[in-house]
């Protein structure tokens, strides 16, 4: 399913009188449920980032800081347009800091599009080199969120 399909599902449920909705084939599981108030503990949408290598910069960096791609880094990103969210409540401590180890399924952000909280998870296990993105800020389809080293 591409992401503009996702986007006019989630478009679609907004409009309905429609809670909840699963939707699973082979090649993946989606869960979308509506939520008309601010984001709660259990985020209600997991979405699976894109990783990608990063990409090599054509200028050469500065002399202090190495190329994500030369310190062989991964990207998360976003898998959609929305608000990024560092945690699950405006009281809730963050999902990961830098330095912070994490594991393969386990959440790192919520991205909110059109009034529903989707949670996403991490596809690789390692450390959180450098988050990308402030809290609550705007974010764009496939724009890089954070920074991994990857665990070997």
């Amino acid at each position: 399913m591409k992401a503009k399909e996702i986007q006019e599902l989630i478009d679609f449920i907004s409009n309905s009188g429609l809670a909840e909705v699963k939707i699973e084939t082979d090649e993946f599981k989606l869960s979308i449920k509506k939520n008309s108030e601010a984001p709660a503990a259990k985020p209600s949408e997991n979405i699976t980032p894109q990783y990608t290598q990063a990409p090599t910069q054509v200028a050469p960096p500065a002399p202090t800081e190495a190329s994500p791609a030369a310190q062989n880094l991964l990207e998360v990103k976003s898998p959609m347009i929305g608000t990024f969210y560092r945690s699950p409540n405006p009281d809730a401590e963050f999902f990961v800091n830098v330095g912070d180890s994490i594991q393969k399924g386990q959440p790192v952000c919520i991205i909110e599009a059109m009034k529903l909280f989707n949670e996403v998870e991490s596809e690789v296990s390692g450390k959180i080199v450098k988050i990308l993105v402030d809290d609550a800020s705007p974010v764009e389809y496939d724009q890089p969120l954070f920074l991994v080293e990857p665990q070997n």
